[in-house]
């Protein structure tokens, strides 16, 4: 049998990030996924990976404070140092630029790939933490002060906590029955890697069009850049269908030509995007966090830091508890504590996601004045343009 004081299952960056966390505080953790060992990639390919997080400052701060961040940044991750949001066919932007904060840049664009291979490197230090791949567990249960897992190759685990990574489509906050209020965006998101006539710049832009927003994301190569384009399920059928070079044609046209002549140098992949929030993140030892807990619209780029938000703020509760020794860990108060002050952080980015993606759909003469003026006026006065930068570094 095999004993822990943490049990993490999924080894995705949000799911990794703790494990690293909990490691260097000196808590005994172990991972597990029934992903095979080949899902993080040896070396870093050549090719551009298809999903990409940006990353704010916050979560740079986590990963440097983690000690994974030399690691992300000798394999691949480009610098940001402006916002450019447009509405289409109107007036309306807002633009953040570091220099207007004092900064030198407002965040990374990395591959989650990048990330994951990262924190799997900086983990491998620490000989209080393991990471199994294959091997999804069989069976669950819980007493009122352990959780015992037995994963399918028959090897019984016993933790203190039991924390739920394991993403949108949890299997263990299915198993708890922990209630789940969704609702489908009635978008889909199509990604791919496109190089452009002109460079980015550093510049992550985003243009709302009338039925779903389209980014353009800088990459390390000057005139490469990933795309995610929300868009409805039949169109984004109906674009994915398309030869490269209409499809070229499509996204230089809904972009206005802002970085010229496009040309998709990727596969094309799409997929549906809905909103999730767990009403309840804590069954006695077993929590949820990331996607598990939460899924948001990836409209503002906010899902990869809302769960490393989770994660570190976990990590703070335990930093600060007087015992984390093995029979007194993380006792209910502390993650009702967690639960509490996560799930009140995601309704917010839930709900203003919701009026964002409402409030840009469409092409309502009314609405669209009303975004223009909006955006102008947010560009124009420093309190309210604060507010919405401090949303995206991550404050």
């Amino acid at each position: 049998m095999k004993q822990t004081q943490v049990c993490i299952v999924g080894a995705g960056c949000v799911g990794l990030t703790l494990a690293l966390g909990l490691a260097k505080q000196g808590i005994d953790v172990v991972v597990i996924d029934a992903a095979p060992q080949q899902s993080v990639p040896e070396q870093i390919s050549d090719e551009y990976s298809l999903r990409v997080s940006a990353l704010s400052l916050a979560s740079q701060a986590l990963f440097e404070e983690l000690g994974a961040w030399p690691a992300i940044m000798a394999m691949r991750a480009q610098v940001y140092t402006t916002m450019d949001v447009r509405d289409k066919d109107s007036f309306g932007k807002i633009c953040f630029a570091a220099q207007e904060q004092d900064l030198s840049h407002l965040g990374h664009i990395v591959e989650n790939d990048v990330i994951r291979k990262a924190l799997l490197e900086t983990l491998a230090n620490y000989n209080n933490a393991s990471v199994l791949f294959d091997s999804p567990y069989q069976q669950i249960h819980q007493s009122d002060s352990d959780v015992f897992l037995t994963l399918e190759n028959g090897t019984p685990l016993i933790a203190k906590l039991l924390v739920a990574c394991d993403g949108a489509n949890s299997a263990i906050r299915q198993q708890y029955k922990m209630p789940l209020t969704f609702w489908d965006y009635d978008h889909h998101a199509i990604v791919a890697t496109i190089k452009t006539q002109l460079p980015h710049n550093q510049v992550a832009r985003q243009v709302f069009l009338p039925d779903g927003p389209l980014a353009f994301l800088p990459l390390p190569e000057a005139n490469t850049h990933s795309i995610v384009w929300s868009t409805s399920p039949g169109r984004a059928k109906a674009l994915l269908a398309l030869p490269d070079d209409e499809f070229n044609k499509a996204l230089m046209s809904e972009f206005d030509g802002q970085c010229g002549l496009c040309q998709v140098v990727s596969s094309r992949q799409a997929f549906p995007l809905k909103m999730r929030f767990a009403r309840k993140w804590l069954d006695n030892r077993v929590i949820l966090m990331g996607d598990a807990a939460h899924t948001i619209h990836p409209l503002a780029g906010l899902g990869m830091n809302l769960g490393l938000k989770d994660a570190a703020y976990l990590l703070e509760l335990l930093a600060d508890a007087p015992n984390n020794q093995l029979a007194e860990f993380a006792p209910n108060k502390l993650l009702r504590q967690y639960e509490r002050g996560r799930k009140a952080d995601a309704q917010t980015h839930i709900a203003m996601m919701q009026g964002l993606k409402e409030l840009f759909e469409g092409q309502h003469p009314l609405k669209k004045l009303i975004r223009g003026v909006g955006l102008n006026l947010v560009d124009n006065l420093s309190p309210l343009k604060q507010l919405f930068a401090d949303q995206a570094l991550g404050k």
